[in-house]
């Protein structure tokens, strides 16, 4: 589908942001204004903040390898042309990702059956929506949010937070392909250096993940097909179920990696098609356990992770209260 600017890529929205803001009435944008009248979940922001000055640290990490181009068979069989290709043992995605759309429940969510045969072991490679480092190395930048990037954000002047106190950082995070690539994040001033710290951790454990945008009110709108898997900052949007401000609207809070770390309350699992990760003694790439990287990660700068949640699991989720 056609989707605006160039940073968007043209797979799946973020199941799991999107569904979460399909659960009420309205859409995402009338949530916002209607807690804005209410008063409800009014944290106030610094008056100030620093100079935005753009800072880029490079890791010593060793580039990423890669794999040697071989020329494609003059007459390749059917068996083989029906095979898709495998790059550091990861899959283009289906076709069909991001375009079958599922029905909605009276909760708002799309109804689903069982997880798809291709994405029960997920592995799909990344689509560079921004350049990736030429070097394949750790990059990172935190800057003020560019004028153009806010307007592709949730961000409107009814979020519990003013556009000044968030930052745009950019990082190098290694796809399931095994290559270096760059994602970009919408996060609260005082989480910029910890996300920072945080993937230039990931990178050096070589841990992967898929994909890494500022998430658009175009994602939120769109109709569910419950494959998304967007690792994201700043979402304007509530808690899931509730009417109170999700740390994501302070952006304070980041999921990693949604399908392979979905969010599971009762019956219900977000994304819809990630059932298949509900079984966590089935360990695969790209999923986040107890003394793991990314639980090892987050903790080193005091965030807390919503695996360790009592009455339900939301194991994508990290933010800085824990909540």
């Amino acid at each position: 589908m056609m989707i605006r600017l160039h940073l968007l890529p043209s797979a799946s929205p973020t199941g799991y942001h999107r569904d979460v803001a399909r659960a009420g009435p309205g859409c995402v944008l009338a949530v916002v204004l209607a807690l804005a009248l209410c008063g409800c979940g009014g944290e106030s922001s610094a008056a100030g903040h620093p100079t935005a000055t753009p800072t880029t640290v490079t890791s010593a990490t060793a580039p990423a390898t890669t794999p040697p181009t071989t020329a494609p068979p003059t007459a390749p069989s059917p068996a083989r042309s029906s095979t898709p290709a495998v790059l550091g043992g990861a899959t283009p995605a289906p076709s069909w990702l991001g375009h079958r759309v599922l029905p909605i429940g009276p909760d708002g969510f799309g109804i689903a059956g069982s997880t798809p045969p291709e994405l029960v072991d997920r592995r799909i490679m990344t689509k560079d929506l921004l350049p990736p480092p030429t070097d394949g190395r750790f990059h990172s930048r935190i800057t003020a949010v560019p004028t153009s990037v806010a307007a592709r954000s949730t961000w409107v002047g009814a979020c519990p937070v003013r556009l000044d106190d968030l930052r745009y950082v950019t990082v190098t995070f290694r796809g399931f392909d095994g290559r270096a690539h760059t994602g970009e994040l919408m996060v609260h001033r005082s989480a910029a250096s910890d996300a920072v710290t945080v993937f230039r951790r990931l990178f050096a454990a070589g841990f992967p993940i898929e994909e890494m945008r500022v998430i658009s009110q175009a994602d939120l709108d769109a109709p569910p097909t419950g494959d998304g898997n967007d690792t994201a900052g700043f979402v304007c949007r509530p808690v899931v179920g509730q009417t109170t401000w999700s740390q994501h609207a302070y952006g304070r809070a980041i999921d990693v990696n949604p399908f392979q770390n979905p969010y599971v309350s009762g019956r219900t699992v977000l994304p819809e098609l990630a059932r298949a990760y509900t079984d966590r003694d089935d360990r695969r790439p790209g999923m986040i356990f107890p003394g793991g990287p990314v639980a090892r990660a987050f903790a080193s700068v005091g965030w807390g992770w919503g695996g360790n949640y009592r009455t339900k699991k939301d194991w994508m989720h990290f933010s800085m209260t824990g909540g």
